[in-house]
């Protein structure tokens, strides 16, 4: 009996943390523009005990959700370029729906064994979102030569390099259920010059768009629990706002390394936890 009430107690303990790690994603999203949507996946996981699959279809519902609220304040103030979030975005929705309609379901559960070891669908899911969070912990850790007093210059060899990552980007999305405004901030500001500040605001317009199509697209594969799912996705809302307002106080600049490490660190916690532990 006190062992059942020792599991219990436990659990409780990591809803609490799922609870308030929901609220950090959504403050680091507003804080720093990318990186808050990575770590849904692994707290749905790993602190609510949803199976990586159905983790992935609400990382998508949140982020967007998420992302609808953060991209509105970049609206208000003309941060967001609609020309690039449409040309962005439209590769990236066809293969956000050809990545959930039919490669993800198309995965087997079990990929390939080694031994007495099996990569299970569910397993190799984390391991690629552990190796993505690597690849964002280095673009959060690095500094980066300051862009935002650059003006717009019209480059048009970027364009279809624009539209290749745009798929690219889709299909990650589709796959792991992560927004990826990490790489979705460089394209537009490396190959489109687009300002930083107008890069954030148009990246969280893309974000939201592929995340939440993307959902919709998991619908028939899933059953939502939406009460709990509402709620998460509304206390991540209620972080981006507070982000929001505290990127008017402090440098996201500072804080973006910081924060890499921690991806970093529980990226390859992941790797641990799946190769080893499991």
């Amino acid at each position: 009996m006190n062992w059942c009430k020792f599991v219990v107690s436990i659990q409780k303990y990591m809803y609490m943390a799922g609870y308030l790690s929901s609220v950090f994603i959504g403050i680091s999203l507003g804080l720093i523009g990318g990186g808050g949507s990575i770590l849904t996946v692994p707290v749905l996981v790993y602190l609510f005990n949803i199976d990586a699959v159905l983790a992935t279809a609400y990382s998508l519902f949140i982020v967007g959700a998420t992302g609808v609220a953060g991209s509105v304040s970049y609206i208000k103030k003309g941060l967001v370029n609609l020309k690039m979030a449409v040309f962005f975005g439209i590769p990236s929705i066809v293969a956000v729906f050809f990545t959930r309609t039919y490669i993800l379901p198309a995965i087997p559960y079990e990929i390939f064994d080694f031994g007495n070891f099996v990569i299970t669908k569910d397993i190799f899911l984390m391991l690629l979102f552990a190796i993505l969070m690597i690849f964002a912990s280095y673009s959060m850790i690095r500094k980066n030569k300051p862009t935002h007093n650059k003006p717009l210059k019209k480059e048009t060899f970027g364009y279809h390099l624009i539209f290749i990552q745009g798929i690219y980007m889709g299909t990650i999305t589709g796959l792991i259920g992560a927004g990826g405004g990490f790489l979705i901030i460089p394209a537009l500001v490396n190959l489109l010059k687009l300002p930083m500040k107008t890069a954030v605001g148009t990246s969280l317009m893309i974000i939201s768009i592929n995340s939440l199509l993307g959902f919709l697209f998991s619908l028939s594969h899933i059953s939502v629990q939406w009460g709990f799912l509402l709620g998460i996705a509304f206390i991540a809302v209620i972080g981006i706002l507070i982000g929001s307002f505290l990127a008017t106080k402090w440098s996201g600049a500072k804080l973006k390394p910081i924060f890499g490490w921690f991806v970093l660190v529980m990226g390859l916690y992941i790797i641990f936890n799946e190769m080893l532990l499991k």
